[in-house]
């Protein structure tokens, strides 16, 4: 624990990627490997669920720190984070240990979860008193499933190919599923993720017993305008287009065992979640498709044709309703069923597509769709148009279509690891946000660098339109992002002057305030006061400009919502 905690402080402290590739390597090249498995874990972004109900921390650290509630609380605002405050307050450490980071995720906290608060407050006592300061700090991390420090998945990869030798997209082909939530990597997880392309252990055919999936290719934002396209990207006629599917992305893995039994079927999320479970239509649907089938496409909640009214994709509140439910009933997977929209083919008969070109490996997908027809398997269309500004009318209609924009994949590109160019080119043209003029008032203090600073901010709209007498600001939507540091801290002044109430450590403002809010989708909330429910909420930008009494209404998001939700 003492070098993981000492990784944690290098990493955390310094802004330099180089410093930061040092401090990993001489880290991953002096740990055993045990404790090298759980380092990569956590800091490739693996985050394993909350060990201790964060009230009852609370509660045994303040006891042990003999501090008044309130003051306990002051400290908490002004710090902006639960484990930083916690270690920080503490007595000093009672004892030393000399136990690694396995030891201690293994024997001591896993072990915590469940447990009934007369065991967890002298269990917690005895781990914390043979603690230093800056080991406390991770270990509170870890126990609050916060861990979180300045580094990326790529930094992880990189390093980690530095000191194998292995290729660093080999790397991260056998990092996709290390960090599912369940996952308790040992010794041995971590030696296959460095170990020699050459030593004997092919690690295609170990990633097939797990049914892991291949790394995601990802897309880059394309924000020029039309005219500019041919330019930029050549005739349409390079490209293949598609919509930009709202749902969730993910690769259904179907593979045998390595020793030929029974095959298996895995269904991936993006964020290397393992969600078969929560889909058993697609379930079902690996169970039609051959062994050493991997594709890679949209889930999504699928209206199918009736009559005169063509398929369509449902909106993504839909997916949410599904996503959410701990059980999945029969009304539901028949109001609520879900297909996968392929748009690749990764992997076919056992055999790596990766490195053919976009327009074989679309051929060769359609060619299996049309071998195995499945309800639940739909292909995403190919558009069509011979310019640019013809897509672009086509793209005109995608918020009514249910789509978030276009996108444009190189005939000839490979599929490529993360956001990457090497190997050809996938670009997302994504429509504009929804947005509307909303009021700024609640705020409450933000974390890390901005703890000091109101940062995270409640918005309202009216509930009614101008002239309506004793109409109300009613809540909607919470924003943290887009401002500038210097719009922030004039934001910050503002909200301390202006603060009617406050409530732990959110403050009541008067509204003065109003900020334009964009968002991707909207929909109708019984889970919400104001009856409706925004994806990704963003400050687009301060409205000096508009008094309070134009900010818009109810009316006006009732007017954005889908045709279906209206």
């Amino acid at each position: 624990m003492k070098d993981f905690a000492a990784l944690y402080r290098a990493l955390d402290s310094s802004t330099s990627n180089l410093a930061k590739q040092a401090a990993l390597r001489a880290y991953l090249e002096a740990a055993a490997p045990e404790d090298a498995a759980w380092a990569v874990y956590f800091l490739a972004g693996g985050k394993p669920r909350q060990l201790v109900p964060s009230k009852l921390l609370r509660s045994f650290a303040r006891e042990a720190a003999g501090l008044p509630e309130w003051l306990f609380d002051e400290s908490y605002d002004a710090v902006g984070d639960l484990a930083e405050t916690i270690s920080l307050l503490l007595p000093a450490p009672l004892q030393t240990h000399e136990l690694g980071l396995a030891e201690w995720m293994e024997h001591h906290l896993l072990p915590l979860r469940g447990q009934p608060p007369e065991v967890l407050e002298p269990t917690l006592r005895a781990q914390w008193s043979a603690l230093a300061p800056d080991e406390r700090l991770v270990y509170f991390k870890l126990i609050t499933g916060a861990f979180r420090v300045g580094v990326s998945r790529l930094q992880v990869t990189q390093a980690l190919a530095a000191v194998s030798g292995v290729d660093a997209k080999r790397v991260a082909q056998r990092l996709m599923g290390y960090t599912h939530i369940g996952a308790r990597p040992g010794a041995a997880d971590y030696l296959r993720l460095v170990a020699a392309a050459d030593a004997g252990g092919d690690e295609a055919a170990e990633g097939e017993v797990r049914g892991h999936p291949y790394p995601f290719f990802l897309a880059h934002p394309l924000q020029l305008p039309v005219e500019q396209f041919d330019a930029v990207l050549g005739p349409p006629d390079r490209w293949q287009v598609e919509w930009k599917w709202d749902g969730i992305r993910a690769q259904l893995v179907r593979r045998a065992a390595a020793d030929g039994s029974a095959a298996g079927t895995w269904i991936w999320s993006r964020g290397e979640e393992l969600v078969s479970d929560r889909f058993p239509e697609l379930q079902a649907l690996g169970g039609q498709l051959p062994p050493g089938t991997v594709i890679d496409g949209e889930i999504v909640v699928w209206r199918a044709a009736e009559g005169d009214v063509p398929a369509r994709v449902r909106p993504f509140a839909d997916l949410q309703k599904r996503i959410g439910r701990k059980t999945l009933g029969p009304k539901l997977l028949r109001d609520l069923p879900v297909v996968l929209l392929a748009y690749d083919l990764l992997e076919e008969g056992g055999e790596d597509l990766r490195a053919l070109p976009q327009h074989e490996r679309r051929a060769r997908l359609d060619a299996l769709v049309a071998r195995h027809p499945h309800p639940a398997l739909v292909q995403s269309p190919v558009l069509q148009g011979d310019s640019w500004a013809a897509l672009a009318e086509q793209r005109s209609e995608a918020r009514a279509l249910g789509v978030e924009g276009m996108m444009l994949k190189a005939h000839d590109a490979q599929y490529g690891v993360g956001r990457t160019k090497d190997v050809g080119t996938w670009w997302k043209w994504k429509i504009d946000p929804l947005s509307v003029d909303a009021v700024l008032i609640y705020a409450q203090r933000g974390h890390g660098r901005r703890a000091t600073l109101y940062s995270d901010y409640t918005f309202a709209v009216w509930d009614a339109e101008p002239g309506v007498p004793e109409r109300q600001l009613v809540p909607f939507a919470k924003a943290y992002s887009g401002l500038t540091d210097a719009e922030m801290a004039r934001v910050d002044a503002i909200i301390r002057r202006t603060t009617v109430e406050t409530f732990g450590p959110v403050r009541s403002v008067r509204p003065t305030l109003v900020f334009e809010l964009g968002f991707e989708g909207i929909a109708r909330s019984s889970r919400h006061k104001s009856g409706i429910a925004v994806r990704f909420p963003r400050m687009l930008r301060w409205r000096e400009d508009k008094p309070v009494e134009e900010a818009d209404s109810l009316g006006t998001l009732a007017m954005l919502l889908p045709a279906a939700d209206g």
